[in-house]
């Protein structure tokens, strides 16, 4: 398969020797990789803007999960799992290629903006070694099921990225801007728009029904499948099945049917005998926006904003006979590792470019002594570093001013002064205890300006970040009737 994606990659007129000659070490070390294991089934079902409080095994009173709560009771559970970054794009280009969304240039579009808009000419990089591109390399079938929001012109959607099939809306349900001229919110098959705009009553319902067909029809070999939900990001829908149905309202109503929607993927999965040979990943791109019902609880800050409730979200793993059932795991990981575990799990070799995440499987599968691999954490908000973890303390940077202005802080906007916290005493954030403890302060200090080094701050690039693909133009994704 891999010899295929770099005659097409040829074809097209993407000749990076880099690229081609990486993936052609990749698939002859897969190949004899793939002989010697048992290659595992993967499944990564992302949610959009689902906070850590929002699911009854993380403590939501509101909200109805039992399949995801059974999934918990079933495998293993994170407390201290955080997204890269507290908004959409940039957190979707660290799970898919292991990095800090600096160090691939997808932390924010060319046109100023949070997040990738309609007809963006910035996308993720085709250099960069996708997770679905080093699963594909070994004979995975691979799928990305939702929205993507990586990019939303043909060079930069994922059938470019890796993934065999593509089936769901290129950026956020809500980018329909009138005066910014955006299309009618566009369905896309593979490269094609198919319905615009889309019925987005109908999208969890149909996201779960293409994968259950992707997975059928693929169960005799490897599969990835990546199904990032459209919700509960806003505005929120939910079919006729669901629709006033919870007791928490709209966000309730989309939440059960995702909840639901995992019901029925596991379900497919035993109905077809390959549950055992299948891990499946449930987690959130960042924190609940905290309005319509969403929760963050126990933590401060909501989506957009560097306390823990904007970035540290819900992680559930499942793998009968290897993850060990009702397991709770309080060591720190990412979204960013989830490329370098699966390429561990599958037999799939890493490129030579830096990446930022660790294999976790240790911690997946309980191995005595499997610790986190961070020294530290970088919390990044758009283009500037406001925070930074090592162990249970936070440092928060002193800021003067805060991107960008919708942000929970009580100086919202304005300069921060310096903060150290220890969140394992205070989880909420709210007590500097910075002149108690001076060691750390200075570390914490010497952390951030090596992050800074590394991979820039505000308008100045790092030494390590690399650059997104820009296009000299784009066009609007549109249906041809």
């Amino acid at each position: 398969m891999v010899l295929e994606l770099i005659e097409e990659r040829i074809f097209k007129g993407k000749t990076n020797m880099k690229l081609i000659l990486t993936l052609f070490l990749i698939s002859l070390s897969g190949i004899g990789m793939a002989q010697e294991r048992d290659q595992p089934n993967l499944i990564v079902i992302f949610c959009d803007d689902l906070g850590y409080g929002d699911l009854g095994c993380y403590g939501s009173k509101k909200n109805r999960t039992p399949n995801v709560d059974q999934l918990a009771r079933t495998g293993i559970r994170f407390t201290d799992f955080y997204s890269s970054s507290p908004v959409c794009t940039p957190s979707r280009s660290s799970l898919m290629t292991g990095c800090y969304a600096r160090r691939v240039g997808m932390h924010e579009d060319y046109t100023g903006h949070w997040v990738l808009i309609p007809r963006s000419r910035r996308g993720l990089n085709p250099e960069e070694l996708t997770v679905a591109e080093a699963l594909q390399s070994v004979g995975y079938a691979t799928a990305c099921i939702g929205k993507w929001h990586l990019g939303d012109q043909p060079e930069h959607l994922p059938t470019e990225h890796g993934f065999d099939f593509y089936f769901g809306i290129p950026y956020s349900n809500d980018m329909q801007s009138k005066g910014r001229g955006d299309p009618p919110l566009p369905l896309v098959k593979q490269s094609s728009v198919v319905e615009a705009p889309v019925d987005q009553s109908t999208l969890t319902k149909r996201y779960t029904e293409t994968a259950i067909e992707f997975i059928t029809a693929n169960q005799s070999k490897p599969f990835f499948v990546y199904l990032p939900h459209t919700f509960p990001h806003l505005p929120l829908h939910a079919s006729p099945d669901f629709l006033g149905k919870s007791a928490n309202g709209r966000y309730g109503d989309s939440v059960e049917e995702i909840d639901w929607s995992t019901g029925q993927i596991l379900a497919s999965l035993d109905r077809l005998g390959i549950a055992d040979n299948t891990l499946v990943i449930f987690t959130s791109d960042n924190g609940s926006n905290g309005r319509n019902g969403g929760s963050n609880q126990p933590f401060s800050g909501n989506k957009g904003s560097t306390m823990e409730g904007g970035m540290r979200v819900p992680m559930i793993a499942k793998w009968p006979g290897r993850i060990k059932p009702g397991t709770i795991c309080g060591e720190l990981a990412t979204t960013m590792d989830i490329l370098p575990t699966f390429c561990e799990l599958a037999g799939a070799k890493l490129s030579d470019r830096k990446i930022d995440g660790f294999d976790i499987s240790g911690l997946l599968f309980g191995h005595e002594g499997a610790e986190s691999a961070y020294e530290s954490l970088y919390y990044y908000r758009r283009r500037q570093l406001q925070a930074i973890r090592m162990g249970d303390w936070k440092y928060h940077l002193p800021l003067k001013a805060i991107h960008p202005n919708w942000t929970t802080h009580k100086t919202e906007g304005a300069a921060r002064p310096a903060k150290l916290v220890n969140l394992k005493s205070d989880p909420r954030e709210l007590k500097d205890v910075s002149a108690a403890n001076p060691q750390v302060l200075a570390k914490m200090q010497a952390l951030g300006r090596e992050a800074i080094a590394k991979l820039g701050n505000d308008a100045n690039e790092g030494v390590e970040q690399r650059s997104a693909l820009t296009l000299d133009s784009s066009a609007p994704m549109v249906l041809n009737k």
